[in-house]
């Protein structure tokens, strides 16, 4: 299977193996984690909704258990942009795997990690870098430093945000906040001040007590949000008079996904990267003006800030493949994802489509359903949004015109269905 397939379907969805499978893992994983057939029966109305069990993936393409293949509107949570399985990126960890798995974080590094550092400083325009192996570990950086550079302890949050869900990115979550926050808000502080996405800024006052404004320059789990033009440079401008840091949550929205490596061409004081970094592997990246890092000061043996897997090699060495790849895909991204949208603007039932790129909000109606309709038909998509509003589209970038047809005419006929 070259990656390119369209879909093909040999048993009903999910299979019989799928569900075995799924068996298996209820009587093991914490019934919290993945969603099953009665939680998810109640929520969206179907019978019969346990998750395919993937087996296999390459390219845009996805193989359950079962041998169905499915074409990958996701590409993972956004994780394989440069496609499942790229060639390259495998190559990389190959090579790698063969001299050096692990090296030992801050106390000795190894060249992958120097070279992986060298290459996002020279992308972004900032100096300093700190790596970690998820989102959230990048969210937790940027924190930290701006609560060091600047010796204060507010930070202000957009409803709809989303930045993880260690202790630390908990407590700024606005995605579902009242839902993911409330079991742990007696842990989280009270450090955070809500305001509204695109909205009306804090005041000076407001601002002047605060370490740093965290914003993803589009929301992602929000529901492919952008604000409204101009609305980040005046947020920039504001902060910058409080002597606030600005922080970009680019984990989503990073990478090529919206045309360009960055969503936002405004340059913040601290900027997280992950989720496709590492082209299917895990690692991302904190990075951050000089003025900015430089205020944790020199280690002096005893790290206060780190942790085991700090700079992997093998991730390390698949994020510079990766970063060679999005050189060569970025462009189509920002091509096919424009054809596309304006593809599914056309498509009866579809109220409006939001984002840019290969990041789209496909608004429709009974988003949840339409889910589960287009995985019987073999394409894979997720909800977006607090309400379940959209189709989240976040595509690997090497999407075909014939796989993205194909999904225009699925889409379509699953909403005629509805009506």
């Amino acid at each position: 299977m070259s990656g390119t397939a369209l879909p093909s379907l040999v048993s009903t969805v999910p299979g019989p193996k799928s569900h075995a499978w799924v068996d298996r893992l209820s009587q093991v994983e914490c019934p919290a984690i993945t969603a099953r057939r009665a939680r998810r029966a109640v929520q969206i109305g179907a019978t019969d909704t346990d998750p395919v069990v993937w087996s296999e993936a390459v390219g845009q393409n996805v193989t359950d258990v079962d041998g169905n293949v499915f074409v990958d509107l996701t590409a993972g949570f956004g994780v394989a942009a440069v496609g499942h399985r790229n060639p390259t990126v495998i190559a990389a960890v190959k090579a790698q795997c063969e001299v050096l798995v692990h090296a030992m974080g801050d106390a000795f590094p190894d060249p992958r990690r120097i070279e992986l550092m060298e290459a996002l400083a020279r992308r972004t325009g900032l100096a300093r870098v700190i790596l970690g192996s998820s989102g959230s570990d990048a969210i937790d950086a940027a924190v930290k430093t701006a609560v060091v550079a600047t010796g204060r302890h507010r930070i202000i949050a957009f409803d709809g945000g989303y930045h993880g869900l260690a202790f630390g990115p908990l407590a700024t979550l606005g995605y579902l906040g009242h839902t993911m926050r409330q079991p742990f808000q007696r842990l989280l502080g009270t450090h955070v001040t809500w305001a509204p996405f695109g909205g009306v800024l804090p005041d000076a006052s407001t601002l002047s007590e605060v370490a740093a404004v965290l914003v993803e320059p589009i929301q992602g789990r929000g529901g492919m949000r952008e604000p409204p033009d101009g609305w980040l440079v005046q947020l920039h401008a504001a902060a910058q008079a409080a002597g606030a840091l600005v922080i970009h949550d680019e984990i989503y929205s990073g990478c090529g996904r919206t045309g360009r490596f960055l969503a936002s061409e405004l340059q913040p004081d601290l900027l997280c990267l992950g989720k496709a970094l590492g082209g299917g592997f895990p690692v991302s990246a904190c990075l951050g003006t000089a003025a900015a890092m430089d205020a944790w000061g020199a280690s002096t043996g005893a790290a206060i800030h780190t942790q085991t897997f700090l700079g992997h090699p093998v991730g390390c060495a698949a994020a510079l493949a990766t970063l060679g790849e999005l050189d060569r895909l970025t462009p189509i991204a920002a091509t096919t994802g424009a054809v596309l949208a304006a593809a599914l603007r056309q498509v009866p039932g579809v109220s409006k489509v939001t984002g840019r790129g290969m990041m789209l909000g496909v608004h429709v109606k009974g988003a949840l359903q339409v889910t589960h309709d287009l995985l019987d038909r073999g394409y894979i998509v997720l909800p977006c949004g607090e309400r379940a509003e959209a189709l989240g589209l976040t595509p690997p970038y090497g999407l075909t015109a014939a796989q993205a047809q194909g999904f225009v005419a699925a889409l379509a006929d699953v909403l005629q269905w509805q009506r």
